[in-house]
C-alpha cells in the first residue's frame, strides 16, 4: 500500500492554523471532510478524541499520527498537516508536534487500516523524510516528497 492510495492533495495543508491539541483535531478532521469520505463529522471526532484519551497518538520525533474507525467514514482516507509553530499534543517525548498524518477508516477496514498506519510509519520515521517536510512550504512540495519517498 501507498500513501497515495488514500491521501488526496485535497486533504494535505502547508500551514496549520491550529494552536491546541482539540483544534488540530478540528482542523484535521475538516481537511478529511475534502476527500468525500466523511459522512459524519461529529461522529469521526468524537471517536478521534475518544481515542487520544486512551492514549497520545504522539508518537515523537515530533509526529502525531491521529487515527480511528468510525461509522462515520466511507473509506479510507488521509489527512496531513504542519504546524510552522508546533502543537503541545502530550507527545511520548513530551516534545511539541510539527507533522500530522491523519487516518480515518470504516470501522470494518481493520486490514488495509493498519498497512495504512504501517505505511504512514514507515515514511516519518525516516529522518530525511521528517526534515524535508519540516522544511516544505506549499502543498505541491509536501506531496512531492512522499512522492519521491515511495518511489
Amino acid at each position: 500500500m501507498e500513501i497515495k492510495d488514500f491521501l488526496d492533495a485535497k486533504a494535505v495543508k502547508s500551514r496549520l492554523e491550529s494552536k491546541t491539541k482539540d483544534e488540530v483535531l478540528e482542523e484535521l478532521t475538516d481537511l478529511l471532510e475534502k476527500t468525500g469520505k466523511v459522512t459524519n463529522r461529529e461522529e469521526f471526532l468524537r471517536v478521534i478524541r475518544e481515542r487520544e484519551e486512551l492514549g497520545s497518538t504522539g508518537i515523537g520525533y515530533n509526529i502525531a499520527i491521529p487515527h480511528a474507525r468510525s461509522t462515520g467514514i466511507k473509506g479510507l482516507t488521509g489527512a496531513f498537516g504542519i504546524s510552522k509553530e508546533g502543537i503541545e499534543f502530550d507527545a511520548l517525548d513530551k516534545e511539541p508536534v510539527y507533522l500530522f498524518f491523519v487516518l480515518a477508516a470504516p470501522k470494518n477496514a481493520a486490514g488495509d487500516y493498519l498497512k495504512a498506519l504501517a505505511t504512514i510509519s514507515r515514511l516519518l520515521r525516516n529522518r530525511k523524510s521528517r526534515q524535508a517536510l519540516m522544511k516544505a512550504d506549499t502543498v505541491g512540495e509536501i506531496v512531492k516528497i512522499i512522492k519521491k519517498q515511495e518511489a
